[in-house]
């Protein structure tokens, strides 16, 4: 008989396996959102177990987002999220340390905002496709490169499967 997290982490890796590259991403900011969350309700409850697991998840992901760019694709944009996320991994550190609530929000609503710029991103390219198919009523074109995909990936449609389990 299969336990029910059995059942979850299998529809996880399913819906990894079968995700965009765009769509890992948003995965990926949701878990660094969703752990750092719960870093900060340890900090809350004085919960130094949960205050170091959701900030060690939340911090590997950043590093996953930090390090995924396509620097090929576009340098300057990547240098300047890079950056961002630097700052970000540098901030859980400060906040799990010195057990600052203030640093600890200061990043989920960085991460908050990184990820509701994403979904708008998808839900407008995914406007823009459904739009330029229904006028010229041609296939889709080719997809430009992502400078959010996954290093190394060259050809559109291919991926690299990311982990967000915790």
């Amino acid at each position: 008989m299969s336990k029910p997290q059995d059942n979850a982490n299998a529809y996880l890796r399913t819906q990894v396996m079968s995700a965009s590259p765009a769509e890992l991403r948003m995965m990926l900011l949701d878990g660094a959102v969703k752990f750092a969350r719960q870093g900060r309700q340890g900090l809350a409850e004085q919960n130094h177990e949960l205050v170091y697991t959701g900030f060690s998840q939340a911090r590997a992901i950043v590093t996953e987002l930090m390090t995924s760019m396509r620097h090929d694709v576009a340098p300057e944009l990547c240098e300047q999220v890079r950056s961002l996320y630097a700052f970000m991994f540098q901030e859980l550190v400060a906040a799990s340390l010195e057990s600052d609530i203030n640093r600890a929000d200061k990043v989920i609503e960085l991460l908050e905002f990184e990820a509701e710029t994403w979904r708008m991103l998808m839900a407008k390219l995914k406007t823009e496709e459904t739009e330029a198919g229904a006028t010229t009523g041609a296939a889709p074109t080719q997809a430009k490169p992502n400078a959010y995909a996954p290093a190394g990936e060259s050809k559109p449609g291919a991926y690299t499967p990311l982990s967000i389990e915790g």
